[in-house]
């Protein structure tokens, strides 16, 4: 009996201690190391791996978001935000894949810009405005909350409604942009977008959102469009087949800008606004840095003060007049305002 407790005991510990040495088998000893958890625009990013165990590494590459670096790289050719740094390690013959987060700023202090009233019009105050564009020197809208969300065109300086086509119960309207005579629309958490005629108001098209949370605002530059989902990112569509090709994450000198809603392209920086702040936010497309900030909180106090009045939404640039036209969700004014530094 003594000599069977013995194996007993002898068997246990080896299984004991051959687990042990499978999991510490499978835990690298090798990590990144990058000094910092965070940089600027231009900064340079230095690497190296740390390697407790000296181990013979016979070659080391890296990626950051699947595009090549060197281990001393100036990071002035990147988008900001939250990035993978990927290291690819050899030791032997056996290769292995490091990973670590990193995150990059903005390398600017944004301007602080103000505004000049150059004129005033009437605005429906029932249209709870989420986008709004000039097409051809005509003004488009688009208005959400279910059962009462619009696609117009409209008379800027009477109000006046030239055409209109309610969409249907379940969709909440939010952003639109106009590009080669196609209205794009987007809606809420329906996850779905529409294409019109811009002439007709023809529904031409529905499409899907892909890995965007939901729709906010949208905006072109003639080529792209660009699409808001409510959070910091600011995704790139393909206007003929409706695919996100990816996306760029807005941030400051200090941190990133969420509830990106409204959008405008105006001389090649996006113009956005920001939830329940009142004011917009200008954006290098290429960076995704904030540049400028406008405060246009005090519009709010010019309006018709009433139950359902609510925050800041909607920009459209008029080319041929240089000029910014605001609104927001139930105002009763449209502003038509030159934007200048503090």
């Amino acid at each position: 009996m003594q000599l069977y407790k013995y194996f007993i005991l002898l068997y246990l510990s080896l299984i004991v201690t051959n687990c042990g040495n499978t999991n510490t088998a499978k835990q690298s000893s090798l990590s990144i190391n990058t000094t910092v958890k965070s940089l600027m625009l231009g900064d340079t990013l230095k690497l190296s791996i740390n390697n407790p165990k000296q181990l013979e590494i016979s070659n080391i590459s890296y990626k950051i978001n699947g595009k090549a670096v060197d281990n001393n790289s100036v990071l002035n050719k990147i988008t900001l935000g939250e990035k993978i740094i990927t290291a690819t390690v050899t030791v032997g013959e056996k290769t292995e894949t490091l990973k670590k987060s990193i995150k990059i700023f903005n390398n600017i202090i944004p301007t602080i810009y103000t505004y000049e009233i150059v004129n005033t019009y009437p605005h429906d105050i029932t249209s709870y405005t989420q986008g709004l564009e000039f097409y051809n020197g005509e003004l488009y809208e688009s208005t959400g909350q279910k059962r009462k969300s619009k696609l117009r065109k409209v008379n800027f300086e009477t109000g006046e409604v030239l055409k209109n086509i309610n969409l249907e119960d379940q969709y909440f309207g939010e952003g639109l942009t106009i590009l080669n005579d196609k209205i794009y629309q987007l809606t809420w958490q329906a996850k779905r977008g529409f294409v019109y005629d811009v002439n007709t108001f023809e529904k031409l098209k529905t499409f899907n959102y892909g890995t965007s949370k939901e729709g906010w605002g949208i905006c072109n530059d003639g080529k792209t469009l660009f699409k808001s989902d409510g959070t910091e990112k600011i995704y790139f569509l393909n206007p003929d087949n409706l695919t996100e090709e990816g996306h760029l994450e807005v941030y400051t000198e200090k941190g990133k800008i969420p509830s990106l809603n409204e959008l405008e392209w105006i001389n090649g920086k996006i113009y956005a606004n920001i939830y329940q702040r009142n004011g917009v936010v200008i954006i290098n497309p290429n960076t995704g840095g904030v540049e400028g900030v406008i405060d246009f909180k005090p519009l709010r106090k010019l309006v018709t003060q009433h139950p359902e009045l609510d925050v800041l939404n909607g920009i459209a640039y008029h080319p041929e007049r240089e000029t910014i036209f605001v609104t927001g969700k139930n105002w009763d004014k449209l502003f038509e305002v030159k934007i200048k530094k503090q």
